[in-house]
């Protein structure tokens, strides 16, 4: 199976904020060491394949991982 770059399409776009924009403060969830390092390769391995790219952005948003039914968990 190869991996390929998406598509450029019409409407991506760089989201440029407004001067008056203030970051929110989020609260801050420690994850077990076992979540954070899976965070950190699914992060290397979206920014690899070019389906993400780096932020210039001050806001940030949580990570965290739910319970699914077959006891795995779900990042979310």
């Amino acid at each position: 199976m190869s991996e390929r770059m998406p598509t450029q399409k019409i409407w991506d776009h760089a989201i440029t904020m407004k001067e008056e924009f203030v970051p929110k403060k989020m609260k801050v969830y420690p994850l077990p060491r076992e979540e954070g390092e899976e965070v950190r390769e699914f992060i290397q391995e979206q920014l690899r394949k070019g389906y993400i790219q780096l932020s210039k952005s001050p806001q940030t948003a949580p990570v965290f991982f739910v319970g699914k039914k077959n006891g795995k968990k779900q990042m979310v």
